[in-house]
């Protein structure tokens, strides 16, 4: 066993039995040693060959060269440590949206040995304090226009005793404090395989749960997908709309671009419209961003200079075939799809420009194998629908859940996706294996909005489950039953959504609301939420 550098050993000893632990293959082809920071391959090896006055990062408010993005890490990871006691091991909660500020400090905790838990900027208090507390935090960086939530969250999280914000300009700011540390800072002699990153993600019961990756994760994901697939060039500029809180735009947007020693355009607001105004100003050449944003942008399109653009990547959610053919014909780019899990870091199947099939998501990934498989974890026959089944040099641990045994069966990683792998090895996606709503490139639990939904004073039950849209893929959809007395209107409809968006990241409200006199049970009164796919489906056709 390799020695770990945490002193705090809670990641350690909260993954999960080596015999639940899937099978990593390929690991040794990617000839990576028993030690390793991978803040120090990400950003150091730029300047080391060269690249210390390339930019790595640009934003509307400003611009850091790879050697002024290391200064700042290097100032935040003293702030850190000095200031606040940091060990390595210990978890810190990051809170900002996309930004330059977001990327140093989330490099200041790796280089410190820490744990980065990234949390989106529309999370709400309910939301943090489930994942504050299951990863036992103590200290969150904050960006100051998030404070309401933050300190609602500190209020019902004991174990969260420190809040440093970011951009407030006051005395106790990050900023303040950084002004009057060492731009050096030695980086930690952690190991390969020291946890580094928890990546929440929802269950379909809406239990948050945390992906545990380590170091060697962090390049891999780069080494395989963006190396082999992607294979960006240092003169390339990223951009797109992923948050960094999701491995997806972590990937993207900071870890693919800083491999390649390229250059990363982080926008707080990123939706189409924003990116349409971007790509012509910022000249990018790679961009990131869900079927659902190529869709909207495609209406849009007619002066926009796009000249720039050479690669197109598209994650989250299934890219539909008329929004591929559409994409290319009025742009020439073909977009790269590809799926990819918070519990393996990103993609780990998709298909070169040159390779791609329309309508396929692609194939395995170099370093990764994927099969198709029944209920028994035997292999299906080529065109016969399946569970998807993957591995490769990264894949699930969750910390400390007992949801880790259903997700990884015989060493494969499950990943809950219906597949089907035609006869020259090329994976078509068929739809979700379990009750998960994908909406414009966002995860969404069923349940989890209708417990939100129940706890209104006028609901007596509700099913929440994914119609199909057009624009979006799937959106919320709620059947509600009324208590006694209450009348359903639109008055209602808008109340119960607020009352969502309230309690839950605005993205989880129910976008449509119907009132029904019951819902569709089991014998045992269970709800059928099959039932009411089948309904919600007939009603989007209809």
């Amino acid at each position: 066993m390799v020695k770990s550098a945490h002193v705090d050993t809670f990641t350690a000893d909260n993954l999960p039995p080596r015999e639940q632990w899937p099978e990593f293959i390929n690991l040794d082809s990617l000839g990576y040693g028993e030690r390793m920071n991978c803040a120090v391959e990400l950003i150091d090896r730029n300047i080391e060959a060269g690249l210390g006055g390339k930019y790595a990062v640009i934003s509307p408010e400003l611009r850091w060269t790879y050697s002024e993005l290391s200064r700042t890490v290097a100032r935040i990871a003293h702030v850190l440590v000095q200031d606040f006691g940091l060990k390595p091991g210990n978890r810190v909660l990051l809170r900002f949206p996309n930004s330059p500020m977001m990327v140093a400090a989330y490099f200041a905790v790796l280089r410190a040995g820490g744990a980065v838990v990234a949390t989106m900027p529309l999370l709400r208090a309910k939301e943090l304090s489930a994942i504050a507390g299951k990863a036992q935090i103590s200290l969150a960086l904050c960006d100051h226009r998030l404070r309401e939530e933050m300190e609602k969250t500190a209020a019902q999280v004991p174990e969260l005793v420190s809040i440093l914000y970011s951009g407030s300009g006051e005395g106790s700011s990050l900023e303040a404090r950084m002004a009057e540390k060492a731009p050096e800072f030695t980086p930690c002699d952690t190991a390969a395989d020291d946890v580094c990153l928890l990546g929440f993600t929802s269950g379909t019961t809406g239990e948050p749960k945390a992906t545990m990756h380590f170091h060697r994760d962090m390049l891999a994901i780069c080494d395989c997908y963006s190396r082999e697939v992607l294979r960006p060039q240092s003169s390339d500029v990223f951009i797109g709309s992923p948050p960094l809180a999701f491995t997806f735009g972590l990937g993207g947007l900071v870890l693919f671009p800083f491999r390649a020693g390229a250059t990363a355009v982080l926008l707080e607001r990123a939706g189409p419209d924003d990116l349409l105004a971007a790509i012509p100003y910022y000249k990018p050449s790679v961009l990131f961003t869900a079927p659902t944003a190529y869709r909207a942008m495609l209406a849009k399109l007619t002066g926009v200079d796009f000249s720039s653009l050479r690669k197109c990547v598209s994650a989250g959610e299934p890219l539909p075939k008329a929004t591929f053919d559409d994409w290319q014909q009025a742009t020439g780019i073909s977009i790269m799809d590809g799926i990819g899990a918070t519990e393996m870091l990103h993609i780990f199947i998709a298909a070169r420009e040159e390779e791609i099939r329309p309508g396929a998501t692609g194939k395995p990934v170099p370093g990764y194998e994927a099969r198709v498989v029944d209920e028994d974890g035997e292999e299906v026959p080529d065109g016969t629908p399946g569970k998807l089944a993957v591995r490769g040099p990264t894949g699930c641990r969750y910390l400390a859940d007992p949801r880790q045994a259903d997700y990884v069966k015989d060493g494969w990683n499950i990943t809950g996706d219906t597949y089907i792998r035609d006869a020259d090895g090329y994976f078509w996606y068929q739809a979700r294996s379990d009750d998960m709503i994908i909406s414009a490139g966002y995860n969404i639990a069923g349940p989890e909005v209708e417990a939100t939904l129940l706890a209104h004073q006028a609901v007596a039950e509700c099913g929440v489950v994914a119609q199909p849209d057009r624009e979006r893929g799937q959106i919320v959809k709620a059947y509600v039953v009324l208590k006694p007395g209450v009348s359903g209107d639109a008055a209602l409809v808008k109340a119960l959504q607020e009352h969502v968006k309230a309690e839950l990241a605005p993205y989880k409200y129910p976008r449509a609301v119907e009132f029904v006199d019951k819902l569709p049970r089991t014998e045992t009164g269970k709800l059928q939420r099959f039932a009411l796919r089948e309904i919600a489906a007939a009603s989007a056709s209809s």
